[in-house]
């Protein structure tokens, strides 16, 4: 059983994502809170106990203190809790600092509850989930933030083999795995055999992480 959550200030929102949410049998809604500021104080109260939420389904934009506020304070004294974002904005500067933060994902809320579903399971396995077009707004964001990008790839970029280094390339595009078998015509078992690689290469733990590290030594 997955134990969450709802952070938002509408509770007409919550309200619809309580119902919605627990139609599925491995969902849990154990509070809700209407601001960051009274989501850490639920955790607070809820930790050891077996109301634990696992997951946080938390708004951006509320009164008091905002969702990447909150995600911050989160991630510093709650390291294991995982947070999804679910908001109306898709502002690039909301997207990567909750991502930057320690957000697990970022969704918009036309997002239809079965891929919200989806994405609660997928985080909390540890997969990071961007709703579409967001994707490529935080890595154009990350790459702006960029201070100092080196001029040569170190020597473990370097040491991945060419087609390693063209699947980087794709996913720093925000290719999906069944594009990128396409595009380089090999299958998606394939794929997932070289991110699997590059991943433990590079000791990164997704592929966010490698499209922005791709992105910072200029793969694109």
């Amino acid at each position: 059983m997955i134990r969450i959550l709802l952070v938002d200030d509408q509770t007409i929102i919550r309200q619809g994502l309580r119902s919605l949410l627990e139609s599925q049998s491995d969902f849990q809604i154990v509070g809700e809170a209407e601001n960051g500021k009274k989501a850490i104080a639920l955790v607070e109260e809820l930790y050891d106990t077996p109301q634990q939420p696992d997951l946080i389904l938390m708004d951006v934009r509320m009164p008091v203190m905002d969702g990447v506020a909150a995600i911050k304070k989160l991630a510093q004294q709650f390291s294991s809790l995982s947070v999804l974002v679910l908001s109306t904005f898709d502002d690039d500067e909301y997207i990567t600092k909750a991502m930057q933060f320690g957000a697990k994902g970022y969704l918009l809320k036309d997002t239809p509850i079965e891929e919200i579903a989806y994405a609660i399971r997928a985080a909390i396995k540890g997969y990071t989930q961007l709703g579409p077009g967001l994707f490529q707004k935080f890595l154009t964001q990350s790459a702006q933030n960029q201070l100092d990008i080196p001029k040569e790839l170190p020597s473990v970029l370097q040491a991945l083999s060419p087609r390693e280094k063209e699947v980087l390339s794709l996913i720093a595009k925000g290719a999906s795995n069944k594009e990128i078998a396409q595009e380089l015509y090999i299958s998606e078992r394939t794929v997932k055999a070289h991110i699997t690689s590059i991943l433990s290469q590079l000791n990164l733990r997704d592929r966010t992480q490698a499209a922005i590290l791709a992105t910072q030594y200029g793969f694109l």
